[in-house]
């Protein structure tokens, strides 16, 4: 499905589907500590019901699938549902491609709803009703986020240099550490209780690393084969001058935990 939306991107649209093979390959990157804070704010935890808002290829419900929690993922892109339900054999999570404005689960079905990477994507006046009116008494909205940080790693930063020679509108470059933005509209329903910002590594091999910026909205799901093939050379070339065989990138990682009020 593609989308624009003037506040992304300039308006240009992009389409996840188009790139949801390799987002499945290469997009399963948050290390162990990012999992950690969420368990240790005793979330997505044995006895919760929990919604994924914006799944994806299902990396958060896989990834915390083994501490018990009942998971459904949501998506508008039905290529990234379908490729959550091949990445998912064997676990008992439940899938649906529909969009975040469109949810419609009764009143007091989930102890967590949780949304990774795409929260700022929603139309937050039609859902924030709807998730304060689809959590039990007490549930919990959890936000989560992690990018590179350009200006601090060398390699991120070429990097995204040259997505923005490809796509020069898209808006998802210049990242520095800070919190969750949250709309005023959330204010009457949820007070927010945690929030942390704190820098982590994550450790890449130049095809991994290359992969995922392939992936990334400007890249990928944006721009045509052929855009897409010549960034891929020029790219690959870059690495090869500047970056040994594995590295490290530096990135930043957020949190922010509300409780709905009722």
């Amino acid at each position: 499905m593609n989308i624009a939306d003037t506040n992304i991107d300039g308006g240009k649209g992009f389409d996840w589907g188009r790139t949801s093979a390799n987002y499945a390959r290469f997009r399963d990157i948050y290390p162990q500590e990012f999992y950690d804070k969420i368990i240790s704010r005793n979330l997505c935890r044995s006895g919760q019901t929990v919604l994924d808002m914006g799944t994806g290829t299902g990396v958060l419900p896989r990834n915390l699938y083994r501490y018990g929690a009942k998971w459904t993922g949501t998506d508008i892109s039905k290529e990234q549902i379908a490729q959550a339900r091949i990445l998912s054999e064997g676990m008992e999570i439940t899938y649906d491609t529909v969009s975040a404005e469109e949810l419609d689960f009764p009143e007091n079905t989930f102890d967590v709803i949780t949304a990774c990477q795409c929260f700022f994507y929603f139309d937050h006046e039609k859902i924030a009703p709807a998730l304060a009116r689809m959590l039990k008494s007490g549930g919990k909205l959890l936000l989560l986020y992690m990018a590179w940080l350009p200006f601090e790693d060398e390699i991120a930063g070429a990097s995204e240099r040259l997505v923005l020679q490809y796509n020069p509108v898209w808006s998802g470059a210049g990242e520095t550490m800070h919190p969750i933005a949250i709309p005023e509209i959330y204010q009457g329903s949820f007070a927010l209780l945690y929030h942390e910002e704190y820098p982590l590594k994550v450790h890449f091999t130049r095809e991994s690393w290359h992969g995922r910026m392939k992936t990334c909205r400007g890249i990928g799901a944006s721009l045509s084969e052929t855009e897409i093939a010549d960034w891929e050379q020029e790219h690959l070339q870059l690495l090869a001058e500047i970056s040994p065989a594995e590295f490290d990138i530096l990135h930043y990682a957020a949190i922010a935990e509300l409780r709905v009020v009722k």
